[in-house]
This record gives structure tokens, C-alpha cells and sequence, in this order.
């Protein structure tokens, strides 16, 4: 590596103690969960705040278990259906970094049942692994229909397949959510690794981040701990039949509590950012931040969130969606729905924060009162995200070109410019723009840092003047040593600063 970038992280919380100061949002977050239950009839639930690797607060109310008045605790086991998606592309991405997988392999290389498939079109290609981890396989929608199969079993899976499945799109032109493709996921991770899927999740990945509650059979779990499900009909709780694991297990059949959801949600957490340092985790960094990117764009749509409409835009990533709207960048969840069961993990990578709840009844969705939480948190200040930092090479020519802004040095200039610099504009005619500005607002000082950086090679910055400012941004070539390829000076306000960029403005 270049002694160049001699740093071991691109970024750095603002924060020391926001665990505290967001922890004053809590009592106002429970508030909501447990309103929403009350109002949409949901027996029994449970909530989780993760902040920097750590469930730091637990939620519950209502009943795990109606008939014997048993309450929810922080130990209760809930179902959390499609949120086991994410187990999958989980172990698909550890195989494919042991070698032995490729994205984009064909799936029928390991599913041989898929070989007689008859596609849409004559140029259509064949599904590949990619297509199934981020539903462009081109199967239709199954939601309904998937929900009844995760007791199939192995031999009446492959007998479905040998009969074939309809196709809604070709493969690779659109996103359509199929759980029958996760379903084929599970057989390909049996395949590819030598073992049941089931035994493969418990061994590499369960057992490693320690999650001793979390497991695909409902038999499994203590009756003391488990929930079960309802549904809310004819003005009472109607107990739904716990569904056992089978071959569709790898779309939906996850059970967990709120402890171990809250090690896993860390985990990908402690993706990002990208940076030096040891692998602790059973799944490489690269890989985890790779799920949680758009692999399978939809259309933006205009949403209502907690503080109104919203432009909200996104895709599927591996087993995990990818939004981002006004407030953030990039969101990463998923929800999770059966009979009996709603669940929802939500998290914020630049932020470090994350939102995971659990409800026993049918589809009770969580996004609503998860999305009124994290704009409580807002509120409290603390929920900044992590900074980006710059780079030496940045601070280096931050320094450079405010001399250069100060007194004018036509060898300076040359050698801090790239190539391009002075053939988009040339260097008198940026000698001649800085003198006119400096006539305006008078003599200049340096400043003190950078008010943005935008990333390790390009920032911004203010030099307060004797009347008024002169703002300066500058990116960075790529060249070793990095030289400026573009430089903007512009003329502000006396202690004007850089706006900071927001999501929705056309700055």
C-alpha cells in the first residue's frame, strides 16, 4: 500500500457519547411500538435499538402466548419469515469467497431440476445465482403462494421444479420478489457446501456470532420462549398453526429473539466502513457491504414518512433492500411476513444505527413506527453520521491551494495542477478570476480545515476575508502523487460557510 494513505479508516463518528443522548429518545420510542400494537391488534411485541455494535435498548409488550396470559421478554423467540433471505445470501456470499461458487454461475449447475425449464423468449439467458439473490430470475411474484410452502419437502420441491415454473420476465431485465428462487438458493447452498442448508447456517454461521436462539424449527425452541402467532379476526386473536421447517426454509422459516437479531444486525453494521484491520466476523467485510448495495434497481416513488411525502428510490441487494430518501443516503432492511408473524430490521450504515422489531401477528407490518423511532433519534442531535475523513494527499493540497488563493505563485500552481487543470481554464485566466474576486472581498486568511469532504479525495472549504469569504473545492486526479484536477473558487458573505449537500435539492 502507498505510504500516501497511510490511515486505517475513511471515516470517523462525531460522537463519543450519543448512546446517551440518543437514549433520551427511548422512552418516547416505546411509546410508539406500543401504541401500534395496541391499535393494529398485535398480541405480543418486541423492539431493538443497535448503535455501534451493541443492542443498547429492548422494547416488549402483550402476550407471547394469549390462552396462557404468558408475556413477552427480551428472550421471546419470534418467527421472522423473509428476513432468513438474508441468512441465505449470507452463506451464498461465504461460499462463493471459499471458492466454491460463482455468482454467475447457472443455477442448474447445481439445481439440475431447473435444466428442463422452459424460458420466455428464445434469447433469454439462463438464471444465474445473481439473479435469484436479487429477484431478477424472472419468476413471479409468490407471496401468497410462498407463504404455504415451507413445509414442502425435498422430493416434492424437485418434482415441482421437474414440472417446471412460469415466467413473468425474461431473466435479468426486472425485479419481481420470488421466494420460490430463495427456496432454490437453500438447494444450491446444500449442494455447493456438502451439507443441509440447515446445518450449514448453524455451523457458519449461527454458531460464530453466537447466536444460541436462532434456528428454522419451531420444535426446536423451549415452549416457555416461543411466540405464537395469531391472527386478528371477527374482533379476536385466532391462533395460527406454527409452520415446520422444510426445503422452502430458506426464503422464510427463521426463528430468533431480539438478542440475537441484534448481533446479526451488528454485523453488518461492522461492514462499514471500509478500512484495515483484522476480519472477525464469518463473513468477509467486502462481502456484507456488497449485499447491502443495490444489485436490482426499482423505480423511485414518492412515500409518506414520519415528517411527510418523501422521494424515495432503491432496489434489492443480496437478501437485503436498499433505499435512500431525504434524510438518508442509504437505508438497508428487510420485513418478514407469515401467518401468525410480522417482523423488520432496519439499519443506517453511515450512522451505525439500528432498528429491529417483532410482532405475533399476521403480516403485522413495522416500518411506520421504525421509521417515527428514527426520527425521534433525529431529533435528539446525536444521529450524525460518521464523517467522512481526508486523506493526507487532500490536506496536503487543501494547503497548497490556499496559498496559491493568497498570493498567487505561478511554480506553486504548476505543482500542485493536473495535466487538465489549466487547459479547461488557463492559468491566467484563474490568476485573473482570483484578483477580481480578492478586490471584492478584500484581504484573506487560510481558514481552519475542511467543511466538507465529500470523500478522501475531495473536499471543500471556506477562507474567511475582510469583507465577505471565498469558498474553494477541489477533487483530486487520479495520480500518484494525487494532483488537483478541479479547482472552483467563488466569492460569500462574511462567515459564509459551504452548504452541506442535501438528498432531495438540486445544489
Amino acid at each position: 500500500r502507498s505510504t500516501l494513505f497511510p490511515y486505517t479508516t475513511l471515516f470517523r463518528s462525531p460522537y463519543s457519547d450519543r448512546v446517551a443522548k440518543l437514549s433520551a429518545s427511548f422512552g418516547d420510542v416505546d411509546r410508539v411500538f406500543r401504541e401500534y400494537a395496541e391499535q393494529e391488534h398485535i398480541p405480543g411485541a418486541a423492539w431493538g435499538i443497535v448503535i455501534d455494535g451493541k443492542l443498547v435498548h429492548v422494547g416488549v409488550a402483550g402476550y407471547r402466548d394469549v390462552a396462557a396470559k404468558s408475556a413477552v421478554d427480551s428472550g421471546t423467540v419470534f418467527r421472522i419469515a423473509s428476513m432468513t433471505k438474508s441468512f441465505t445470501a449470507m452463506a451464498i456470499m461465504k461460499l462463493r469467497d471459499e471458492g466454491k461458487l460463482s455468482l454467475d454461475d447457472p443455477a442448474e449447475r447445481w439445481v439440475p431440476e431447473l435444466k428442463g425449464l422452459l424460458y420466455p423468449t428464445s434469447d433469454a439467458p439462463r438464471i444465474t445465482i445473481r439473479h435469484l439473490l436479487s429477484h431478477a430470475e424472472g419468476f413471479p411474484e409468490d407471496n401468497p403462494w410462498g407463504d404455504q410452502q415451507l413445509a414442502v419437502t425435498d422430493e416434492e420441491m424437485n418434482q415441482m421444479m421437474r414440472r417446471g415454473i412460469p415466467f413473468s420476465n425474461a431473466p435479468g431485465v426486472a425485479y419481481e420478489y420470488s421466494n420460490y428462487g430463495f427456496a432454490i438458493l437453500g438447494r444450491i447452498v446444500t449442494r455447493a457446501s456438502g451439507m443441509p442448508y440447515r446445518r450449514y447456517i448453524q455451523s457458519t454461521i449461527l454458531q460464530p456470532l453466537g447466536m444460541t436462539s436462532t434456528t428454522l424449527e419451531p420444535a426446536a425452541v423451549p415452549a416457555v420462549r416461543l411466540a405464537q402467532g395469531y391472527r386478528w379476526e371477527d374482533a379476536q386473536w385466532k391462533l395460527e398453526p406454527q409452520l415446520p421447517d422444510g426445503a422452502f426454509g430458506a426464503m422464510g422459516g427463521m426463528l430468533t429473539s431480539l438478542r440475537d437479531l441484534g448481533v446479526y444486525v451488528a454485523q453488518y453494521l461492522a461492514a462499514w466502513p471500509p478500512r484495515d484491520g483484522a476480519e472477525t466476523g464469518p463473513v468477509r467485510r467486502a462481502s456484507l457491504r456488497e449485499m447491502q448495495q443495490i444489485q436490482r434497481p426499482q423505480p423511485a416513488a414518492i412515500v409518506r414518512g414520519a415528517g411527510g411525502p418523501q422521494l424515495a428510490s432503491g432496489g434489492y441487494g443480496y437478501g437485503l433492500r436498499v433505499s435512500g430518501n431525504c434524510d438518508f443516503a442509504h437505508i438497508v432492511a428487510h420485513s418478514g411476513g407469515l401467518p401468525g408473524f410480522g417482523s423488520l430490521m432496519r439499519w443506517y450504515p453511515e450512522h451505525g444505527i439500528g432498528v429491529i422489531a417483532f410482532g405475533n401477528r399476521t403480516y403485522s407490518r413495522w416500518a411506520g413506527p421504525a421509521e417515527e423511532a428514527v426520527a425521534l433519534m433525529l431529533k435528539t442531535g446525536a444521529m450524525e453520521p460518521r464523517v467522512p475523513q481526508p486523506s493526507p494527499p487532500l490536506v496536503a493540497q487543501r494547503e497548497a491551494v490556499s496559498r496559491l488563493v493568497l498570493r498567487w505563485d505561478d511554480a506553486l500552481a504548476d505543482s500542485l495542477a493536473a495535466v487538465n487543470l489549466f487547459l479547461d481554464r488557463s492559468r491566467d485566466r484563474r490568476r485573473a478570476e482570483l484578483a477580481a474576486l480578492q478586490s471584492q472581498v478584500g484581504p484573506c486568511r487560510a481558514g481552519n480545515g475542511f467543511d466538507v469532504v465529500e470523500n478522501a479525495l475531495r473536499g471543500q472549504w471556506t477562507m474567511p476575508c475582510d469583507r465577505g469569504s471565498l469558498r474553494v473545492s477541489i477533487t483530486l486526479a487520479p495520480t500518484m502523487p494525487p494532483a488537483v484536477q478541479y479547482l472552483e473558487v467563488t466569492g460569500g458573505a462574511a462567515g459564509e460557510t459551504v452548504p452541506k449537500r442535501g438528498f432531495c435539492t438540486t445544489q
